[in-house]
């Protein structure tokens, strides 16, 4: 077969890849950092300033070659992050290749050379140090799995100030480096080597490589040798490659001329683990064998280059400081034509979106920018933000005006700190009882007048500050159950009357100095009103002589006194055993009551535990408490939902769900196995769906949104709709949810979706069909605006929140985000006008060309319909659930046609 000469391959290679390349460069994006005009460069590359993506740092240049001056920004604020903000694609099947370069060159005339960190999303990926070298390029390869990439700079003591003056953006070939990361969101490549070997004749890239990634000269290896000029046919195959390595690159090879071991050595910056990449093209007419060893260990035996054909291995070695690899000759002469080498980096876990949100709006409610943004553990916590792993675990908000403890705090469940004096906190302490890993609670300085009740829930409280409040009344007998509490500080308040006897034991220290009377061992006599008389916390009576007839008196009045004493004492103690008695009746009734709810099976807390193995795994949490896997004796999966709120109103919603459940049956609502009502005890049993929340599924942690298709989508809505229409129209007396969302519909393990939570439902009877009048309950985003707005509840509610679903399914986001622009924070007010107008470049990137426009025309207008601000516009669910079948068997009869169903 004629060989056609290097000269003439390489033109006919580039200019056939000129046209291809030109438009492929749309997916570039190349910033010069600092710069203010745009420009093409050599390779055919454009730039552009980086004003659109970076709001802070300062501006300058440097002197570049050929007396050219370079820009550079660089950032004086050492305070928080400053970051780029990139666009990126959602689809985890992609990467995408960042490229930095930074350059110091005394730009300040200081002589002094920064070094500081850089993060990539949630992961530090390097520190910088131009000391060493400078200009400093840096590579990664990261998954494109978030609408928003964030480059950030963090300086470090004494470091200087961060600088960079280029960055550049690369989408990668599908597929590429999946041996290495796969499917992976939790792990991204940064670049240590990437050699073309045998060639010596400095760095190649775009438009040679269409990814425009830098192939480095083969110099500075030791045994140094060699071989180049080799012809690659016209014909060579690398279609198998899924890098897609440059045929000029393949074109050049390290070769032995004799029969050695080729070896190359390679300083490593950091232990850690990193994978290999060898490429190998059949570029000689004889077909070499040999072995190829990494640290002395043989990774592939009797490894062939078979003539005109291209071969990659791939290998990730773990735990190694220096990279030693050697092909061992076995026949003819080792070669190797390319090899690229990445350290693996973890990402880390994403912090749960119910964090995230709940903190969002508490800074909404301060009124103040504290600069929240990303992910508020990493790559380090947000201010005011304590983390462990991925779990917010401190938040200190003082000084601020908060005035009240909003139910969003409830939702940071991993809480063990929680500072808010001096934050013009009133009323009752409130909110916080689900906080049950709460360890430190400073509620001190602040106008609080009362406990309130859900302190009683914080059971590992170690440390309460309530010190200069306006508490009132007594001390609550819980706080002495509290077994891990050492400090108690009630300074400063208007408390009176004993304190309870379970606080006096030497591991507490309690400290009560600046109230009205509070003291373990004495009764406070009527002490004046005026709270700025500060009485000793232990008050001690001397005894003093007195004449025989006064003395007398007064023991006639000591034991008129002490009648009295006791006879009050007395009348408490009956009023106290009357209110246990009533008490003990009602919850035995009650337990009686729930016991005859339609043969829901009552269970033991034993036999909880022993279901849950103790509570072993959890699968989900929320406000309401943790969900647990657990076994029934019959082999049967259960979720178990233990409840945190075990107040009066938390016992009030825990009957509603029970009795809610007992009175359902549908296929479409999650059932109800069983709850446990006993020792405090708030548990409900229900079926286990494998599948997961449909919010897991289009955008969870483990997302499996890949797999969701448009017809699946609708198949998850027409499911749900069904379990609505039942709560609405099926049952009587008809049920509101009043909580519907994404994370309340759940999938088993076919994908048929089940709607679930019913703890906030409202059942609704024929003579209040219009409407019930109630305090807003709900999740953000997904609240009916009329309904917040006037607190009517009615039907229609359920309808709007059921159409942010659907605009969820549509859209693939979730209702709120704080990434793009303002104008897109809001789901329903970006997606709807376009969808009004049947423009469906809001529609979720993953099922784009895969769906029929009427089904989702179809779709998309009953979504906007439920939507409506005006609840009268709305559909009702069962008009809802008619469009959405006729969507549905639109796309069956759609796939059909294409032959698309299996």
């Amino acid at each position: 077969m004629e060989l056609i000469p290097f000269f003439w391959f390489s033109f006919l290679f580039f200019s056939g890849f000129v046209g291809f390349t030109l438009c492929y460069q749309d997916g570039f994006l190349s910033l010069t950092c600092g710069g203010t005009t745009s420009y093409v460069d050599s390779y055919n590359i454009s730039w552009i300033p980086d004003g659109d993506y970076i709001s802070s740092g300062n501006i300058t240049s440097v002197e570049g070659s050929s007396s050219s001056r370079i820009p550079v920004r660089f950032f004086p604020d050492s305070r928080g992050r400053n970051c780029y903000r990139l666009p990126s694609v959602t689809n985890v099947s992609f990467l995408i290749l960042v490229r930095t370069q930074f350059v110091y060159k005394n730009y300040d005339g200081l002589g002094k050379p920064p070094v500081f960190f850089v993060s990539l999303g949630r992961a530090m990926v390097t520190m910088v140090n131009l000391t060493r070298n400078d200009p400093w390029i840096e590579e990664f390869i990261f998954p494109a799995n978030m609408e928003v990439l964030s480059l950030c700079f963090h300086s470090t003591p004494n470091g200087g100030f961060p600088v960079i003056s280029s960055l550049e953006f690369r989408p990668l070939h599908e597929g590429a480096y999946s041996t290495a990361l796969g499917d992976s969101t939790d792990k991204l490549l940064k670049k240590s080597y990437r050699i073309n070997c045998g060639y010596n004749d400095g760095s190649l890239r775009y438009p040679l490589d269409q990814y425009d990634r830098m192939w480095d000269a083969d110099e500075d290896f030791s045994p140094y040798h060699v071989s180049s000029g080799f012809d690659v046919e016209s014909t060579f195959n690398l279609s198998t490659i899924k890098e897609i390595p440059p045929t000029v690159v393949l074109q050049t090879a390290r070769v032995l001329a004799r029969r050695n071991n080729l070896i190359y050595n390679l300083p490593l910056d950091n232990h850690g683990d990193y994978h290999v990449v060898l490429y190998f093209a059949g570029i000689l007419p004889v077909s070499p064998t040999f072995d190829v060893l990494i640290n002395a260990v043989v990774v592939q035996s009797n490894y062939t280059v078979t003539r005109w054909e291209a071969g990659t291995l791939f290998f990730t070695i773990r735990g190694i400081k220096n990279l030693n690899i050697t092909l061992k000759s076995i026949s003819y002469y080792p070669l190797i034509n390319a090899l690229e080498v990445y350290e693996i980096l973890d990402i880390p876990l994403e912090t749960s979106s119910t964090t995230v949100s709940a903190l969002r709006v508490i800074q909404q409610s301060t009124g103040l920018d504290l600069g929240w943004q990303d992910d508020p553990c990493s790559p380090t916590p947000w201010e005011h933000v304590g983390c462990e792993g991925n779990l917010v675990t401190s938040l200190t908000l003082s000084d601020i005006k908060l005035r009240s403890i909003s139910p969003t705090f409830g939702d940071l469940l991993d809480l063990k700190t929680l500072d808010l004096h001096n934050t013009s906190l009133a009323g009752e302490i409130q909110n916080l009882g689900g906080l049950q890993h709460l360890e430190k609670l400073n509620l001190s300085f602040n106008q609080l007048t009362s406990f309130g009740s859900e302190l009683d829930d914080l059971i590992n409280i170690q440390v309460l500050d309530l010190q200069n409040n306006s508490l009132q009344g007594t001390v609550p007998e819980s706080l002495g159950e509290f077994i891990d509490l050492h400090l108690l500080n009630l300074e400063n308040n208007k408390l009176q009357g004993p304190l309870p006897q379970a606080l006096n034991r030497e591991s507490i220290e309690v400290r009560t100095s600046g109230n009205l009377c509070l003291t373990f061992t004495t009764i406070c006599n009527d002490f004046s009103s005026n709270s700025s008389i500060q009485t000793p916390q232990v008050t001690i009576f001397t005894p003093r002589k007195h004449k025989s007839h006064r003395h007398i008196a007064s023991i006639l009045g000591a034991v008129g006194g002490a009648v009295l004493a006791l006879f009050i004492i007395s009348f408490l103690v009956i009023l106290f055993m009357r209110r246990k008695k009533t008490e003990f009746v009602y919850t035995g009734r009650l337990e009686l009551d729930m016991k005859n709810w339609n043969g829901a099976k009552v269970f033991t807390y034993k036999e909880i535990k022993a279901a849950t193995k103790n509570f072993k795994e959890t699968i989900g949490r929320g406000s309401f408490g943790c969900v647990y896997l657990g076994q029934l004796p019959d082999g049967n999966s259960v979720a178990v939902k233990v409840r945190f709120d075990k107040t009066q109103l938390g016992a009030d919603s825990f009957i509603n769900e029970v009795s809610l459940l007992s009175q359902i049956h549908h296929q479409n609502l999650v059932s109800l196995e069983g709850f446990c009502y006993e020792s405090k005890q708030q548990i409900l049993v229900y079926e286990y769906l494998p599948g997961g929340s449909l919010a897991d599924n289009l955008y969870g942690a483990n997302s499996k949104k890949i797999t969701l298709s448009w017809v699946r989508r609708l198949k998850i809505a027409v499911d749900a709709a069904k379990g609505l229409d039942y709560l609405h129209n099926g049952s009587e007396p008809r049920i509101i949810h009043r909580d519907v969302k994404s994370s309340n519909i759940l999938l088993d393990v076919e994908m048929n979706a089940k709607v679930c939570d019913f703890g906030l439902s409202k059942q609704m009877t024929q003579a209040d069909a219009t409407h019930i009048t109630t305090v807003v309950k709900g999740t953000a985003g997904y609240i009916d605006p009329e309904y917040y707005s006037t607190q009517q509840l009615t039907e229609k509610s359920d309808v709007y929140s059921f159409g942010v679903v659907l605009l969820e399914l549509i859209c693939g986001r979730e209702p709120l985000t704080h990434t793009g622009t303002p104008d897109s924070f809001n789901l329903v007010l970006w997606a709807k006008p376009y969808l009004q107008a049947g423009a469906f470049e809001v529609v979720d990137e993953s099922i784009k060309g895969s769906f029929d426009s009427e089904s989702m025309r179809r779709a998309s207008l009953i979504a906007c319909r439920s939507v409506e601000t005006d609840a009268l516009r709305r559909p009702t669910i069962a008009q809802v659930l008619a469009e959405l079948k006729e969507a549905y068997s639109i796309q069956l009869a759609y796939l059909a046609s294409a032959r698309l169903i299996n």
